[in-house]
């Protein structure tokens, strides 16, 4: 009862992918050689008896002329009556006559024709179809091959040969045995090597599918550091390859969230305190109210503010919701009021400002508003990070296609390994130096997606100023005035 309780628990399981393609090239085989030797066997034993008829059919032209020379000097048919034993020495091969190719006496071979019996199926009817001699069972309805023998143009008989109907005898019997044998032989060892061949190629092609699908249900349960070991050049290679790159990069986004959460924990917890701190105060009346502390509450929730409305930037233009409204305007112009309003803040932390443009005027198709963000964000950026006394260099060129926006500062900066991840979300250099200045970590990542969406790109790299610098391209278009398009 245990067994059958066990069995009815047990469910059937589909097979495969290695057991299915091994059975579909296995099936594709056997239905080959099955169909090849099917359509083999009987084009030849079709073919076969047309072959021994048209060997035996060489025999008419050879015996017809010696029946007729003998019916000459006899006058009629009536020796062979008499006599049938001449028949034979008639239809024989006789040394010396015409024989068809390929047959010599000299080399003691027969002709092709007289191997197939076509002697033995030759028969003699006089001019009224009467049986003369030969083989008795000939017809005139047109089966049989017949020869008309003529004497002075005139029709003495007629000589038929009966061809065959069936494999009967015995030597051609084996010999179509034989080639049924050797077919069947052959299909079976055909069978056999397509099954190798089918287990071959399901261990050779699967055996690394299987890997990645193991790995595959790994990084879903969660670990990150599996790797596939699949050193091929082909199609399944660059899949191995691509799933590494995959697991890295999950990996990579794994701690970068976890270090977010941590930051954004740290960010809102720290304005929160201070908040609660100070209303508890001033319900407690430790604290009277006053502008100064008014002041100080603005200020905590302005961080708070700061911090939400950069995630919120970050979430709308990862998922494209973000809206742009492209219209001509002057690059340099929008350009020259950031450097203005940002002199100031600059010179706080002991930093000069500066800005190089080639020429008075440069209009563009852009976003005014989101090009002032990008920029707001990248000079607030370099304030934060750049070491007292430094400087600050904007610069702006030109070639026949693109316009490259440059932002250099000074010292400190950025390791090479590190400036191909500044525009990742959450990913920041030092996260201590990050909490005392403030920053998130968000900055940059919303101007890379501010980039993107003006068709351009932006990339890092080290500044001749000894710090970073971060280069934005964006492609020179035919710009017409008063027009407008909206893109979301």
């Amino acid at each position: 009862m245990s067994l059958i309780s066990q069995l009815r628990r047990m469910r059937w399981r589909p097979p495969g992918i290695s057991t299915r393609l091994f059975l579909a090239i296995l099936a594709t085989a056997v239905l080959s050689v099955t169909v090849v030797g099917g359509i083999t066997r009987l084009a030849f034993e079709r073919g076969f008896l047309g072959y021994l008829n048209d060997l035996a059919t060489e025999r008419l032209p050879v015996v017809a002329p010696r029946l007729v020379r003998a019916y000459q000097e006899q006058g009629n048919w009536d020796f062979l009556r008499d006599e049938p034993r001449q028949w034979f020495h008639l239809v024989r091969p006789q040394p010396g006559e015409e024989m068809p190719v390929g047959a010599t006496f000299e080399t003691g071979q027969a002709p092709r024709s007289d191997l197939t019996g076509a002697t033995l199926r030759l028969g003699l009817l006089d001019t009224q179809y009467q049986w003369v001699a030969g083989y008795r069972y000939v017809v005139t309805d047109g089966s049989m091959p017949m020869r008309a023998l003529k004497v002075n143009g005139q029709t003495v008989g007629w000589l038929v040969l009966a061809p065959f109907q069936s494999v009967a005898d015995g030597g051609d019997q084996r010999f179509q045995q034989g080639q049924r044998q050797a077919a069947l032989w052959g299909s079976a060892l055909a069978v056999v090597l397509a099954s190798l061949i089918a287990w071959w190629v399901a261990r050779r092609l699967l055996g690394p599918v299987k890997q990645v699908a193991a790995a595959t249900h790994a990084l879903a349960r969660g670990d990150h550091e599996v790797r596939v070991q699949i050193n091929r050049q082909d199609e399944v290679g660059q899949l191995a390859r691509d799933f590494n790159h995959l697991a890295v990069t999950l990996s990579r986004n794994q701690a970068s969230r976890r270090e977010f959460m941590a930051d954004v924990s740290h960010e809102l917890r720290t304005p929160l305190a201070v908040l609660r701190g100070e209303l508890e105060a001033l319900a407690d009346g430790v604290r009277p109210m006053s502008p100064a502390a008014v002041a100080s509450l603005l200020d905590e929730v302005k961080q708070i503010g700061s911090l939400v409305d950069d995630l919120y930037e970050l979430a709308l233009s990862d998922v494209g919701a973000m809206h742009y409204r492209m219209a001509p305007l002057d690059l340099i112009a929008l350009v020259q009021r950031l450097v203005e309003a940002h002199t100031p803040r600059m010179a706080e932390r002991g930093l000069s400002l500066r800005w190089q443009a080639p020429q008075a005027r440069l209009m563009i198709l852009g976003d005014e508003g989101r090009l002032r963000q990008m920029l707001d964000n990248l000079l607030e950026n370099a304030r934060r990070y750049t070491d007292a006394p430094g400087q600050v260099v904007i610069s702006l060129t030109r070639d026949k296609a693109h316009w490259t926006l440059d932002v250099d500062d000074s010292a400190p900066g950025v390791p090479e390994a590190d400036q191909a991840r500044l525009f990742e979300r959450f990913f920041r250099v030092d996260r201590a130096r990050t909490r005392s200045t403030g920053g998130t970590g968000l900055g940059l990542a919303i101007c890379r997606n501010i980039v993107l969406a003006h068709d351009g790109e932006v990339k890092a790299s080290a500044s001749t100023l000894g710090g970073v610098q971060v280069r934005i391209i964006l492609p020179v278009r035919r710009v017409v005035p008063d027009k407008e398009a909206s893109t979301s």
